[in-house]
């Protein structure tokens, strides 16, 4: 071994012990601990005062989903200002502190130490394998995360909420589309392009499942959030034959892997996860062939779909940031922020503002639809909260540069099919 490569597996471990080390400390904000009743008799905890309710957003500006964590963070600090310029919510205003992880591990523990006992809950959380890290801290410390992560481990939790379809789910539907539309049959290969970790490996159960029960070979191609170049990838499906291509990365690796396969005459279809597209990448040397063979797969209906509830959003956002451009991240972060904003509207009116009362109130809600196509169900936390999938496919001649080339639908297989089984 390469005295480069040793130190950077030493870093590596170093930086997984330190995590998890991290991850292991136990908190001292208990939701009981400081309670308290307001002088309307609303009972409050962790977070909440007099005047205002504190929520945390841990997110990725400057990493590999850099262009997300913008684009949320931008929509439900639009969220905010909108509501707190309505009267707040149980008169008192909202406020979000943000921490920028940079999809960094260590850095997203330690933002989650360091906000947990300062905040009611947290509106935003990007990354699967971090959520994942505080996940029993945080079922013991009950303050509501809402994730942008959609893996099928982070269900379970009544305090860990999945929003949407799960990345094995969403890569069912997905998989379903290619063989009703794309051509894709039995006895084919379908080629898998996933990140190592709690992502890439949900989605890959899902592909699994779908295999066995549609008669088709997974040919698995694992790779790092950091390798950006997919030439050996694309050589390796194309040596093995598959018939298309599902890709449960970042916006990077996709344009990559679908620039490189038109470079090399490889026509096959190419579908992703919803993470695995941003509207920026039609503007780059991999647009046209993005546009022409590449299609994606999202929990809810893009920015620019055909709605009142997105049309205000667009016109909203646009105001709001103007140099700013509109992608699917404007949707989930606008999504998560109003979730949150319901379940703190429930709770205001059963009088409790607690960590826990908050959480109850979650599960009350059954069929949350915010104006994007697909409602929403909180009841059960053991299921994500639709198995709905729309198929999108990039054009740069519409808002948000997605278009729905299929509807909100549930493959057959998905019906039948336990998330994370």
């Amino acid at each position: 071994m390469s005295s480069r490569r040793l130190k950077r597996t030493t870093a590596t471990a170093t930086a997984l012990a330190a995590l998890l080390a991290v991850a292991g400390c136990s908190s001292k904000t208990g939701d009981s601990e400081g309670d308290k009743e307001d002088a309307g008799g609303i009972k409050t905890g962790v977070g909440v005062s007099a005047k205002t309710i504190d929520l945390g957003v841990l997110t990725d500006m400057t990493g590999v989903y850099a262009t997300l964590g913008k684009s949320v963070t931008q929509a439900q600090q639009l969220y905010v200002k909108q509501t707190n310029a309505d009267g707040g919510i149980c008169g008192r205003k909202l406020k979000l502190t943000v921490r920028d992880h940079g999809y960094d591990p260590q850095k997203a523990v330690a933002a989650y130490t360091e906000l947990e006992p300062e905040v009611l809950g947290f509106a935003q959380f990007i990354g699967s394998p971090f959520v994942a890290a505080v996940k029993q801290r945080v079922d013991t410390n009950k303050g509501l995360v809402l994730p942008q992560a959609w893996s099928s481990n982070l269900l379970g939790s009544s305090y860990v909420r999945v929003i949407g379809s799960t990345y094995d789910l969403e890569t069912i539907n997905a998989i379903d589309f290619l063989m009703k539309e794309k051509g894709l049959k039995k006895g084919d290969k379908l080629g898998h392009v996933y990140f190592e970790g709690d992502y890439g490996e949900s989605a890959l159960k899902g592909s699994q499942y779908m295999a066995k029960k549609s008669g088709l070979t997974v040919v698995e191609q694992k790779i790092k959030a950091t390798d950006n170049d997919m030439t050996a990838q694309v050589a390796a499906l194309k040596k093995a034959g598959v018939k298309g291509v599902v890709i449960s990365a970042g916006p990077r690796q996709a344009a990559s892997l679908v620039g490189v396969a038109a470079a090399g005459k490889f026509d096959v279809p190419i579908i992703g996860n919803n993470s695995a597209f941003s509207p920026q990448l039609l503007g780059t040397q991999a647009g046209p062939a993005l546009a022409k063979n590449y299609y994606v797969a999202s929990p809810t209906l893009p920015i620019g779909a055909d709605t009142d509830a997105a049309k205000k959003l667009v016109a909203d956002y646009k105001k709001a940031y103007p140099e700013d451009s509109l992608d699917n991240g404007v949707t989930a972060g606008w999504t998560a922020a109003s979730v949150f904003g319901e379940a703190l509207k429930r709770a205001c009116e059963s009088k409790d503002l607690t960590r826990a009362g908050v959480d109850k109130a979650l599960l009350t809600i059954d069929a949350y639809d915010n104006g994007f196509g697909v409602p929403q169900n909180f009841t059960d936390p053991k299921a994500p909260s639709s198995k709905e999938s729309v198929i999108l496919r990039p054009d740069k001649g519409v808002t948000g540069g997605m278009k729905v080339v299929e509807k909100p639908f549930t493959a057959t297989a998905a019906e039948g099919y336990t998330a994370g089984g």
